[in-house]
């Protein structure tokens, strides 16, 4: 017997999902040359970021689905599709670096953002936070 899913364990599941592929997308998945030249602002950036966003995208998206249909979820297509725009724009956002620089230094956080790890820790927090916002927007619309 097949019990639907809530609204609530459908979120949890692919919160869950998308957390642990976050880390294996975003450090195993990414190559050292998108890591290293995603921030340039040149043509080589832009499609250094392109390139990560997109095989980010397909493990999040890889990994939504393979949970959807595991556990029966009851996902709408449109919310699969809007949970994916939105973790894919808001990487790129942020992973062209001088978007997220240019934040940090808005709200005072310039000094933190430079610090030693402080980019990197407002950079993967800036991912984990939009990804609650997938995991809503998946379950929900």
């Amino acid at each position: 017997m097949v019990v639907a899913a809530s609204p609530a364990e459908t979120f949890s599941a692919v919160g869950v999902a998308l957390y642990a592929v976050h880390a294996v997308a975003d450090h195993w998945v990414q190559t050292n040359g998108q890591a290293t030249r995603k921030g340039r602002r040149a043509p080589e950036g832009v499609q250094a970021c392109l390139a990560h966003v997109a095989t980010y995208t397909l493990a999040t998206a890889g990994i939504v689905a393979l949970v959807w249909i595991v556990f029966a979820l009851p996902i709408n297509p449109a919310g699969f599709v809007a949970g994916q725009v939105i973790s894919a724009g808001t990487h790129y956002w942020a992973d062209r670096r001088y978007p997220l620089a240019w934040l940090a230094r808005v709200v005072g956080k310039e000094d933190y953002y430079a610090s030693p790890g402080g980019a990197y820790q407002l950079d993967q927090s800036w991912h984990l936070g939009w990804l609650l916002v997938v995991a809503f927007a998946t379950a929900l619309i």
